[in-house]
């Protein structure tokens, strides 16, 4: 069977990330390789709190991925994910060819909220560059 491009977006355990970040997001290539998967792009979206309570978590990290796999292992790939401690809940998805590599790119270059806001951030420690008023022809001064 030919292998698919999906995307993963998993909301992991925050108290656990903060802890131990590779080992709590290493489960996730290492169950998709288990599969016959590929990985393709794996990064930290964003860290926020949760619109209600999910098994008890109020934060949640959540972490996108864009893998390969052939389409009959996709089952029990999300089984694997359910019985990680680790990951809250997940979802996956199949992306459509023609944008796959589109959307891995996006990916791999850090695009999204997280990106978004150091972006912000940066701009706004940038000190103001200070302005003089110029002075007009006769003002003393």
């Amino acid at each position: 069977m030919a292998a698919n491009v999906y995307e993963g977006m998993f909301i992991l355990d925050s108290n656990r990330y903060a802890r131990d970040a590779a080992g709590t997001v290493a489960g996730i290539p290492t169950a998709i390789e288990q599969f016959g998967g590929k990985m393709l792009a794996s990064r930290l979206w964003e860290e926020r709190r949760l619109a209600y309570p999910i098994k008890g978590h109020r934060k949640g990290t959540y972490w996108l991925t864009y893998f390969q796999l052939p389409g009959d292992q996709v089952t029990s790939l999300n089984r694997q994910f359910q019985l990680n401690e680790s990951i809250v809940r997940s979802l996956t998805l199949k992306i459509e060819p023609r944008i796959a590599d589109a959307m891995v790119q996006h990916a791999l270059t850090g695009g999204g909220p997280l990106a978004e806001k150091k972006a912000k951030a940066e701009e706004e420690a940038k000190p103001a560059e200070e302005t003089t008023p110029e002075k007009a022809p006769g003002e003393a001064g």
